[in-house]
């Protein structure tokens, strides 16, 4: 005992030798009332100073592992450890139906894995390679000394008030009238829709969105047992007519719209299907949801303003605003703009759920905003992901044999191909060492076989290119085949 102890760099040495003392006791194999070594005869088998084990010892006292008898040293304590033969629960046959659908849903689990030396174009996350760590850093530091006290305290559930004051004047920038509205924020997208479909929508209501839309947030629709309306895309965004016709047809009792890049087309709806698809939703008195979805990503063209801006001061519109696609994603801060009165009854529910968003997080990320650290990113950034988009979108012209190819910005591109099952060619492609994301993940219904996304934010050009040839190849072949039968 005690010559089998390793000391790692990682944790300091006075709290591995308690948690070495510790485990011996709760394994039992340090009996109550047994005398430990003094420290000096410890520090001498453990080869590390005295203080250091006089310290490790007056931890496991704390915590009631230990007991010292002046002049006699310490001695183990009384440390009740009962181990009781219990049955063993099936978890899974005690899960609800939300469970097991949430299970069922989730493509993490039950996508295709990457594996060392894969070429992915799965991920449309921001390349994590071209953070400014120093300004994150210096951001961090500055807003710390500050009111680091106040900040390891609790927040308040609405958020934290400079950066909800900032929020405000950014969406005002992008056109938005403010007046009668307020913000909340989230944790990210994903909690801001699932707090505003918790609010506003019950079990088996409709629900109007895009198809193909966010895959995330038809997830999110299904585990509220949402009905789906798909309405299909057009190259400038939802098609009018079968929105007109969904809406004559049946009761909706939401719009769910991603206007900017969409996910996974990346298109971006015209100005004018943007006013249309605002003033036909008005008609029939269905509220919008807006996905403000990276819209700082437009390599071209002019700004088109987000739908809420084209509600002036009225407040039929609901706008989720995140930087995740571009900033910072493991901060996991996300906004909603609404109503005042919303965001009153939201508050709620966000307190209910997390009491708070991460009062660090959000500090920091508006003392990074404030300082201008991001309009410097954005504009290197903006001009690397244009030259990605541009190199992605020849290479896939140049190798993949397809119908169309979709996207004006962001950080992927969607490709319809020609009578190819986009699940068969990923099973093909994975064992040439390519992964991609299948279309019909996106659709609200059967459609989508044909489809692929591919992301390209993190990988670099000699592979997009020598990817996208693989998968040109592979169908390619796979024609070859099917001719011959």
């Amino acid at each position: 005992m005690f010559n089998d102890i390793t000391f790692t760099k990682e944790r300091p040495i006075y709290l591995q030798i308690k948690d070495y003392i510790k485990e011996m006791i709760l394994k039992g194999m340090l009996q109550k009332d047994l005398k430990l070594p003094s420290t000096r005869e410890l520090s001498h088998l453990l080869n590390v100073s005295r203080n250091t084990v006089m310290l490790a010892c007056q931890y496991l006292e704390d915590e009631g592992f230990i007991y010292t008898l002046k002049g006699k040293g310490a001695f183990i304590s009384n440390v009740q450890i009962k181990y009781q033969d219990t049955r063993h629960i099936d978890w899974t046959q005690k899960i609800n139906q939300y469970t097991q659908l949430a299970e069922d849903l989730d493509i993490m689990k039950h996508g295709v894995k990457w594996e060392k030396g894969m070429i992915s174009f799965t991920s449309i996350a921001p390349d994590e390679t071209l953070f400014d760590v120093e300004d994150f850093k210096r951001a961090f530091l500055n807003r710390i000394s500050l009111e680091g006290e106040k900040l390891l305290n609790y927040g308040y559930a609405r958020g934290y008030l400079p950066l909800i004051q900032y929020l405000t004047r950014y969406m005002e920038n992008k056109g938005v009238d403010i007046e009668g509205k307020d913000v909340l924020i989230t944790n990210g997208f994903t909690e801001g829709l699932n707090i505003l479909l918790s609010a506003l929508t019950e079990k088996g209501d409709r629900i109007l969105c895009e198809n193909p839309t966010h895959n995330t947030a038809i997830k999110i629709m299904k585990m509220h047992g949402l009905e789906i309306v798909g309405i299909p895309v057009e190259e400038d965004g939802p098609d009018m007519k079968q929105l007109k016709d969904k809406l004559a047809e049946q009761d909706v009792k939401l719009a769910f719209l991603v206007p900017s890049y969409h996910n996974p087309t990346g298109i971006v709806m015209s100005p004018e299907k943007r006013m249309e698809a605002f003033n036909i939703l008005q008609q029939y008195e269905v509220p919008i949801i807006e996905d403000g979805f990276n819209e700082e990503l437009r390599y071209s063209g002019s700004h088109v303003s987000p739908i809420i801006a084209l509600s002036g001061k009225g407040n039929s519109v609901i706008y989720t605003g995140s930087f995740s696609k571009i900033l910072f994603p493991g901060l996991r801060i996300g906004w909603i703009v609404a109503d005042k009165r919303l965001i009153d009854y939201l508050e709620s529910i966000k307190r209910s759920r997390n009491i708070h968003t991460s009062s660090i997080d959000q500090a920091v990320l508006y003392e990074y905003l404030q300082a201008g650290y991001f309009e410097r990113y954005l504009r290197r950034v903006r001009k690397i992901y244009r030259e990605k988009y541009e190199f992605a979108l020849k290479c896939a012209r140049a190798h993949i044999p397809c119908k169309k190819i979709l996207g004006e910005g962001g950080l992927h591109i969607f490709v319809e191909l020609d009578e190819i099952h986009a699940r068969e060619l990923l099973e093909k492609c994975y064992h040439k060492g390519v992964i991609f994301t299948p279309g019909d993940r996106f659709y609200t219904d059967d459609n989508g076989k044909n489809a692929i996304r591919l992301g390209f934010s993190r990988v670099q050009k000699k592979d997009i290119e020598k990817g996208f040839a693989i998968i040109g190849e592979v169908i390619e072949n796979w024609r070859s085949i099917k001719k011959r039968e």
